[in-house]
């Protein structure tokens, strides 16, 4: 019971330590100022006192520490070969790999510059190994899809999107996360990153417009950006034989709002 106790009290200090590192969370670190606001896991700070971003980023910095935290009980507990304490550590570390992580900063505004033009190497590795990721999760159907990979994918996906901003693979990316989040119902998400996805290449050849046009008009009810980006689908995604099918189901939406006045600003 004494060790069990020694335990818990060494991975509350590791957390307690989180807010002395800063690692790389994957948000664009800003220079602080004499007006920016410091957050440290061991005192609380009014929000009123601290911008989203400065919050997220010490929320990131925090997982990143407790993440290494635990990387580092898993190695102290195979060189000593405390077998239930490695099991205990082992499931936790799994478990965090798998929870969702929401960014909450989702790359939209400053991300519209990006234009997906250059072959990187290390680019189109992550993509086709967060692809095959996505594939195996989808392994059998939709309807069972394997969460947990779903999200790793997710991330990988993300990952691309941060490191490779010029990559010609960010537009696919940015595709692939919109279809993982929609699965998971963050139609917002999804939308941003459909919309990503044509912004940064006008010709992608996968459907977002359709999908974004799609969530527009089943789930915010925005008929209106529905029907002109429907229309637009199936002007320029519409070109593609891939896309037949969604091409038909947006000349039937087109049909039917324009009839029904939905449409109408």
């Amino acid at each position: 019971m004494a060790k069990r106790f020694c335990i818990v009290i060494f991975v509350v200090s590791l957390l307690v330590l989180a807010g002395c590192s800063q690692p790389n969370s994957g948000v664009s670190r800003r220079l602080p100022t004499r007006n920016s606001p410091t957050l440290g896991t061991g005192s609380l700070v009014k929000l009123t006192d601290a911008g989203e971003i400065d919050i997220v980023e010490q929320i990131a910095a925090n997982r990143q520490a407790y993440r290494e935290g635990l990387e580092r009980l898993v190695k102290f507990y195979t060189r000593t070969g405390d077998n239930e304490k490695l099991d205990w550590a082992n499931k936790e570390l799994k478990a965090l790999n798998v929870m969702p992580q929401y960014k909450y900063i989702v790359p939209v505004v400053a991300s519209k510059t990006y234009r997906a033009t250059t072959s990187i190497p290390d680019a189109d590795l992550i993509y086709e190994d967060a692809l095959l990721q996505k594939n195996r999760a989808e392994k059998y159907s939709l309807a069972l899809v394997d969460k947990d990979l779903y999200r790793m994918a997710l991330r990988k996906f993300e990952d691309l999107i941060t490191k490779y901003p010029s990559s010609d693979k960010i537009d696919d990316s940015a595709y692939q996360a919109g279809e993982i989040s929609e699965y998971f119902k963050d139609y917002s998400i999804a939308l941003d990153y459909y919309q990503l996805a044509y912004t940064w290449d006008p010709d992608t050849p996968h459907p977002a417009r359709f999908r974004a046009a799609r969530i527009l008009d089943k789930q915010m009810q925005r008929n209106a950006e529905a029907l002109a980006l429907y229309i637009k689908a199936v002007e320029i995604e519409g070109r593609y034989g891939k896309n037949r099918e969604w091409k038909d189901v947006a000349e039937e939406r087109i049909r039917d709002l324009q009839k029904s006045g939905q449409g109408q600003p």
